[in-house]
């Protein structure tokens, strides 16, 4: 067993909320640095021909969803909205939830699109949004603007807000002016991407710093009753 759970990762957040207070956000960064190099000495001890390099990055995918899911859910409930994790939609209690996010391609089998929380309406198992969330972007930023892609396809899905909340480690989005490719997806292809960061960041009303996104949610929440 790995000397760090997921568990273990969002306590740390915990006590990083205690001391930054409503910045905590920008520190997610800071609790992966504090436990990479303990985790990955664990990993090695117990998996001495394994790549821990590669367990730590699922690791920390995994943790930062758990993190997102932490910091969103109050504030996603106060709403009268739940918050699911992508993972969970094999359970058959989420049934529903899956059936609604489900792509349809024809003749070939139905795929479930990329989706790490899911934000529905408790009493008719509506969909309301997709949350994406990516450590750092690379190329991955490109799957998510194709599922939003496919979204707008379908009368069934098309409703459906897709966000990206990334911590954007390699500082992908961090100006709009001269844009590389995953700035101009950010800004053209999905309904909004929320940075988790210390770093400066040139926002727009398409990408923005992470405090920003219960505000624009509840904005969208207004405009569609």
């Amino acid at each position: 067993m790995n000397q760090f759970s997921v568990e273990d990762v969002i306590e740390l957040y915990k006590e990083m909320e205690l001391t930054k207070g409503k910045d905590a956000y920008r520190y997610v960064s800071e609790v992966f640095e504090k436990i990479e190099r303990p985790y990955k000495e664990n990993y090695l001890k117990e998996n001495s021909e394994g790549n821990a390099s590669q367990s730590w990055v699922r690791f920390k995918g995994g943790a930062f969803e758990k993190i997102l899911q932490h910091i969103i859910t109050e504030s996603i409930e106060e709403l009268g909205l739940k918050v699911v994790n992508g993972n969970e939609l094999r359970n058959t209690e989420f049934k529903a939830i899956k059936d609604n996010v489900i792509i349809n391609y024809g003749e070939f089998d139905p795929i479930l699109p990329d989706a790490d929380i899911i934000i529905y309406k408790p009493e008719s198992f509506e969909v309301i949004a997709i949350l994406s969330s990516k450590v750092s972007l690379r190329e991955r930023i490109t799957h998510t603007g194709y599922w939003k892609f496919e979204f707008l396809e379908s009368q069934r899905t098309e409703h459906i807000r897709l966000y990206l909340i990334t911590l954007d480690r390699d500082k992908h989005l961090t100006k709009r002016e001269c844009p590389n490719k995953r700035r101009v997806i950010a800004e053209t292809d999905l309904d909004g991407t929320y940075v988790l960061t210390k770093e400066d960041l040139q926002e727009s009303d398409k990408v923005k710093l992470f405090e920003h996104f219960i505000e624009d949610f509840k904005k969208v929440i207004d405009e569609n009753q």
